[in-house]
């Protein structure tokens, strides 16, 4: 079965990678694992090995009648439940989430939409335990550098991400452009800092709003110059600072100081 470019299909070929991704999400028997797109299923049948409860998510309707079939008898032991569905339209059913329970998300996911499966599951009230997946090479090191953007951060506000390993483009078929790597996330079990979560996001959005400006002259167009001066002189942040500069920590610290503030614009 030939790979659709439409829905970002790259066929995972390298069991190693299957491999490493298994040992780094860390399963047993008693996990449960959300697998998003399972292909031609070279994932699938290693979660499976691992003992772990697996709930796949599959949208196009061939590899799904393909699966059915090849997997047909770890679902009628209940090893395995697939679905036949877009995983933003099933992320949404209240039912689905609470049906699976706590779970650890393990994929090799489209580049495409690599972002807002990061913003999805993240952002979940039950966020995965942890996310172990294939994503392009150069937007798991964006994720881990220090170097921040708003991907990043975002994910660093809930979890603690690390690139693992380099998978080279051999291992896909059809063979993508780039390489690709296993980005691990553990999820933040304790969030001290989510009644922040609006006004964070809020607050680097504006701030990643131009990246060539000034951090302090983005904000300014939202916020009050002098605060923020006086926020920044506290906060040891220097007014030639770029957004791309400031951990998460200083973001934080910038969200609370302004938590009360409303947009001027």
């Amino acid at each position: 079965m030939k790979a659709k470019k439409s829905l970002g299909q790259n066929f995972l070929l390298c069991p190693w990678v299957s491999e490493k991704m298994l040992k780094v999400a860390d399963l047993s028997a008693s996990d449960t694992v959300l697998e998003i797109g399972p292909g031609r299923g070279a994932l699938t049948k290693h979660l499976l090995k691992s003992g772990a409860k697996v709930f796949a998510v599959e949208k196009d309707n061939e590899l799904y009648a393909l699966l059915k079939d090849k997997f047909k008898d770890e679902i009628s032991k209940g090893q395995l439940v697939f679905y036949n569905a877009d995983i933003k339209d099933i992320i949404k059913d209240k039912d689905f989430i609470k049906d699976i329970g706590d779970f650890k998300l393990v994929a090799n996911i489209p580049y495409y939409i690599t972002g807002e499966i990061l913003r999805m599951f993240l952002s979940l009230q039950r966020r995965p335990v942890a996310l172990t997946l294939l994503v392009q090479y150069e937007v798991a090191e964006r994720v881990v550098s220090d170097k921040e953007t708003l991907l990043s951060l975002s994910v660093k506000f809930y979890g603690e991400p690390k690139l693992v390993a380099k998978v080279g483009a051999k291992c896909f078929s059809p063979k993508p452009r780039v390489d690709s790597a296993i980005l691990h996330i553990k999820s933040k079990s304790d969030l001290p800092y989510l009644e922040l979560e609006s006004k964070f996001f809020e607050v680097i959005r504006i701030g990643f709003a131009s990246k060539r400006k000034k951090l302090i002259n983005n904000l300014a167009r939202a916020y009050d110059k002098n605060k923020l001066k006086r926020t920044f002189e506290k906060l040891g942040i220097k007014d030639t600072a770029r957004a791309e500069e400031l951990p998460l920590k200083k973001w934080l610290s910038l969200a609370q100081a302004f938590k009360e503030d409303r947009l001027k614009c």
